[in-house]
């Protein structure tokens, strides 16, 4: 019988180091992405799918401020949404045509999707989620101090720049979702982690933040009442003393053991960290749901359970 998953797609399933950052690129490896969500559709599941947006979304920034002589540079917010628009194009247009190649006939839908964050969420004063290119220790204090932006050091691969990354409270367009996927679509929805707002006095606006996608793919299984959160990444599971003497693959975890080697701190934050602490969050919400970890091209076999770190309660 099939099962409602939601699948979080990290940056490799969006664009490789290898191809330069184009639309071109970009698109020829959404192509191949869906291939592998295809395999799971094929096999009778409902799919949601979510995506990150941290190179992207860093270089419409960029291309707006350089452009701030011309015509004004849009706000944070505002770039957020363009990111999950032309994203969620390229993943519905190479899925539509990948689905009707294997003569599945169902519609597939982009939500530009709104998440309601707390403004008093204390990331708002501690920038945390990294954005756009990397840069030297030299580029990025030189930006720091021309552009006032937040810098730092990212899991050892160079400097970004970082802005708040409040957590997810609720997502906006939560009942237009759940009525698209009972119509049988397959739906990209919280693109980013969707576009972060503040609800206050009966009005939405957006903010100047980054959801974490890992935490906004878990809020947007948990509210879809999901069986399962996919969270896909480069490495086919997880790992404890990664690249370190005494590595360990995780294959099967409970909640308990999965919490207890995060306060151990077996996980890089910024990387690794988020993914394990969203799983572990929709794993424990409720009996009988599942988190995997795994990378993208064994994203069938590790819902089969032959591959990925598996999470149940």
């Amino acid at each position: 019988m099939g099962k409602r998953i939601v699948i979080a797609l990290g940056g490799n399933a969006l664009e490789k180091k290898s191809l330069p950052p184009t639309s071109d690129s970009q698109l020829s490896v959404a192509r191949e992405t869906v291939t592998y969500i295809c395999d799971v559709i094929a096999e009778g599941h409902e799919v949601i799918i979510a995506h990150g947006n941290g190179p992207q979304v860093g270089r419409i920034v960029l291309a707006s401020e350089c452009a701030a002589e011309v015509t004004p540079a849009m706000p944070f917010d505002v770039c957020g949404a363009m990111s999950q628009g032309y994203i969620g194009y390229h993943i519905q247009q190479s899925m539509q045509a990948e689905l009707l190649r294997r003569g599945i006939n169902k519609p597939v839908v982009t939500t530009v999707t709104q998440v309601v964050v707390d403004k008093n969420d204390p990331a708002f004063t501690n920038p945390s989620k990294p954005i756009g290119p990397f840069y030297s220790k030299e580029e990025g204090d030189k930006l720091a101090t021309e552009k006032g932006y937040a810098i730092k050091e990212d899991s050892g691969r160079g400097y970004r720049r970082v802005v708040a990354s409040p957590l997810p409270v609720s997502i906006k367009e939560i009942e237009a979702i759940r009525t698209l996927v009972k119509s049988g679509a397959v739906v990209i929805a919280c693109g980013g982690g969707g576009i972060p707002v503040i609800e206050e006095n009966g009005e939405v606006n957006g903010v100047a933040a980054v959801i974490d996608k890992d935490f906004a793919s878990e809020k947007l299984a948990e509210q879809l009442e999901a069986d399962i959160l996919v969270i896909l990444t480069e490495v086919p599971c997880a790992f404890i003393n990664f690249n370190k003497p005494g590595q360990q693959q995780l294959s099967e975890c409970t909640v308990a053991e999965m919490n207890k080697y995060i306060d151990e701190g077996h996980f890089a934050p910024g990387s690794m960290l988020p993914k394990v602490k969203a799983a572990a969050m929709f794993a424990g919400s409720k009996p009988g749901r599942l988190a995997i970890i795994s990378s993208l091209d064994c994203a069938k076999a590790a819902i089969m359970g032959n591959e990925g770190t598996r999470i149940s309660k």
